[in-house]
């Protein structure tokens, strides 16, 4: 596995602006994401490149430049703000006579402290295991030997090849388990799809306040924390919005800019409730000064594990750290759509205005109505309850059931048509009376 940092090292930070290639937010961007892993910063170096050196990512002068800061400061590492190769990872490492982490370790080494789940753990070590594969030339050139001894002798494997070996084992092994964590949520979508429940997914920068706000919504009690990537691990609550149409919100890991594709592919079965998802909550910083080129790297990455078609809802949350009122042509707010909502999820504000934006939205799909279930359709009943489209019951004289439900008109009327017991009735005023 991916050798992580001990807490606390010392280390400096290096960026280099690739001319068409980095934003300049980038690097305080990495200052964040180096403390997330733990590392103390004692410096920082930067400049200015055409294009990456082929042995060492950076010219010689500046290679220069950070051995003498190594020499000069107590360095235990020097991170990367760039995705190096294993040559280019080797090569430094040799110069500077410590070790060397580029963007993606640094990522990984985040997830893998953040992980609380059985799947979260088993999607970060998959990552981790794609990544090591690729460096095992980095670390074991001194065991590039044959292995010998009685009944051992001749041609062998290296113990490079072994490990590589190992490495494609345990990463069979794990794509095996996550298999089966995969079929396991396919068969929650089908239930909720059978029930016709729409899933509304939060996606958006990493600690744009996407569970601050599932917590506000859900009254659930996610961890919450103003870092990079508090959450890892998808979490589905059922919500009642305000004219009692039941939705399945998810909340998901944050994205970010060159997020590794190695993780994208780990987190394939997480993510997938975001690309089966009804509509989609983009929840922004709205106190970010880079907000707008935040959203354009979110809407990037959903394109990369295709969910750029899901509708989009934008929610500009953290409206209480603006220190001005908002902009008028931002208010996203007209008579017959809402497409942008402006609310604070720490402080409520807001919030009734996005309940209210997500129940119209989802209305003109729904039917609600009162239907009767004879007594002997014990089973019906049953089922109807198991499928989640049960508001309230109540019971006539003679004991047949009078269900308030909640569903897509499409599956309504295949309802209707599969299922003569099942009586339709007019919602009278004495039944929404509670007994």
């Amino acid at each position: 596995m991916f050798e992580r940092p001990r807490q606390g090292e010392k280390a400096i930070l290096v960026h280099m602006n690739m001319i068409g290639m980095f934003e300049p937010a980038t690097l305080s961007e990495f200052e964040e994401l180096a403390s997330a892993a733990g590392v103390i910063t004692v410096g920082q170096i930067t400049g200015t490149r055409q294009s990456p050196d082929p042995s060492y990512f950076v010219g010689k002068g500046k290679l220069q430049e950070i051995i003498a800061f190594v020499q000069a400061q107590p360095v235990e590492v020097v991170l990367f703000n760039h995705t190096l190769t294993p040559t280019q990872e080797r090569n430094l490492e040799q110069s500077l006579g410590c070790r060397v982490v580029d963007r993606t370790g640094v990522i990984l080494d985040i997830f893998a402290q953040r992980a609380r789940s059985f799947e979260g753990k088993l999607q970060v070590e998959l990552a981790q295991l794609n990544y090591l594969s690729t460096r095992l030339v980095r670390g074991w050139t001194h065991l590039e030997r044959q292995r010998g001894g009685i009944g051992l002798r001749g041609p062998g494997e290296t113990q490079l090849e072994t490990d590589r070996r190992l490495i494609a084992e345990r990463i069979k092994a794990i794509n095996k388990r996550l298999e089966k964590v995969t079929q396991q949520r396919k068969l929650g979508r089908k239930a909720r799809q059978r029930a016709q429940l729409p899933v509304v997914a939060l996606v958006g920068y990493t600690n744009a306040g996407k569970s601050t706000l599932f917590n506000c919504l859900t009254t659930a009690k996610t961890y919450v924390a103003d870092q990079l990537f508090a959450t890892l691990d998808a979490t589905l609550r059922r919500v009642q919005l305000p004219n009692k149409i039941g939705v399945i919100l998810a909340d998901t890991v944050g994205f970010i800019q060159q997020l590794p594709h190695d993780l994208i592919a780990a987190f394939r079965a997480t993510l997938e409730e975001t690309r089966q998802a009804s509509l989609l909550l983009h929840v922004v910083d709205a106190s970010d000064t880079d907000r707008q080129w935040r959203i354009e790297q979110v809407n990037q990455v959903l394109a990369d594990i295709d969910a750029a078609e899901i509708p989009q809802l934008i929610i500009y949350n953290k409206i209480d750290k603006l220190p001005h009122c908002l902009p008028h042509d931002e208010s996203g707010n007209n008579a017959t759509q809402v497409s942008k909502i402006w609310l604070s999820a720490s402080q409520g504000s807001g919030i009734n205005l996005l309940q209210t934006a997500l129940a119209k939205y989802f209305d003109k799909e729904m039917v609600h109505h009162w239907v009767k279930v004879p007594v002997q359709a014990g089973e019906l009943r049953s089922r109807l309850f198991t499928l989640g489209i049960v508001l309230q019951e109540q019971y006539t004289d003679n004991g047949d059931s009078l269900l308030e439900i909640q569903m897509s008109a499409v599956y309504f009327n295949q309802l209707i048509k599969a299922e003569p017991t099942l009586q339709l009735i007019q919602p009278l005023a004495s039944l929404y009376q509670t007994s």
